[in-house]
């Protein structure tokens, strides 16, 4: 049995930059490419297999039609969607809606829990993590108003960090900042505020009732919850465990051996290269180990973030 090995999407974005065609070598046109889809069966970033015995074939077709792939797991629609984000410029200020909120008001979709691995920030960045409201009241008077310095909470970050945004939480990646996101598979965004920025001459469209919605108040920091019993493989850096998915981080110099305990494994290649079961794999790969893959060994120099959905 071979990894599935996945062609990724790229988005075009108004804050994008150069760095997914710099950093990771893609071969990509435009100078303002912010994401790389690079594990999604989303109906806006249906990736493709790229070779083996399902050449061709979509993710979100591959997760219909072959469900033995993947644990026979009881999710209707592929669950977790895998992401790289080169933010040139901030970001809009946004949040996301839980399962109920989205499933009610946008057309059954999944809700949106999501988190971020920071390959890179520049010297001083900063991001935006939760705000300063006391209660919701205070956010409605707050967003209404304009009060955008006394509303939005700024943190530092660098590369290394790691950060839960649950559905209600305000946030926003800022310019010179490059992560690693792992979410639900849903693309439900509500803009709060985007700086008044034009886009084809006109305002991008902000979601204001349904970001006073959905924001929790007051922001409580949280520290990602982990569950160390969910794995055999001791070997590896947790990241988080929640009740959609858990994230590793895992670092690889010369051999490592892990365990198949998993209904599958999400796996994006952040730096450097080697082999899984001596098939090269190289920064900027992204591809799933397949439920039944067996033990894995990796070998080689280098860092990856691995996530398998909780079901």
């Amino acid at each position: 049995m071979d990894i599935i090995r996945l062609e990724p999407v790229f988005k075009q974005m108004i804050w994008g930059g150069t760095r997914l065609k710099t950093d990771f070598n893609y071969a990509i046109d435009g100078d303002a490419v912010g994401e790389c889809w690079g594990i999604s069966a989303h109906q806006n970033g249906d990736c493709v297999v790229k070779d083996g015995l399902y050449a061709g074939m979509h993710l979100s077709s591959l997760y219909t039609e072959h469900k033995e792939l993947f644990g026979n797991i009881k999710s209707e629609v592929f669950p977790l969607l895998t992401k790289i984000i080169d933010a040139n410029n901030d970001l809009s200020i946004q949040v996301h809606p839980d399962d109920d909120y989205a499933k009610e008001h946008e057309n059954g979709s999944l809700g949106k829990t999501e988190c971020w691995y920071v390959l890179d920030a520049k010297e001083d960045a900063t991001i935006v993590i939760g705000h300063n409201a006391s209660s919701s009241k205070e956010v409605k008077e707050m967003i209404e108003q304009g009060r955008w310095s006394d509303f939005i909470r700024e943190i530092p970050v660098k590369a290394g960090d790691f950060f839960q945004i649950n559905p209600g939480t305000v946030h926003a990646i800022k310019g010179g900042t490059l992560i690693l996101e792992t979410q639900q598979n849903s693309d439900v965004t509500y803009r709060v505020y985007d700086y008044d920025r034009l886009s084809n001459g006109k305002p991008r469209q902000l979601h204001v009732k349904q970001s006073i919605d959905v924001i929790k108040a007051p922001f409580v920091p949280e520290t990602p919850n982990k569950n160390p019993d969910i794995t055999a493989n001791k070997n590896m850096d947790q990241l988080v465990s929640c009740p959609y998915y858990t994230v590793w981080k895992n670092s690889v110099s010369g051999e490592k051996r892990h365990v198949m305990d998993q209904p599958f494994m999400l796996v994006s290649i952040i730096n450097g290269k080697g082999a899984i079961n001596n098939s090269p794999i190289s920064k900027g790969d992204h591809f799933i180990i397949p439920n039944g893959y067996g033990n894995i060994l990796y070998s080689g120099d280098m860092e990856m973030i691995i996530s398998t959905p909780a079901y």
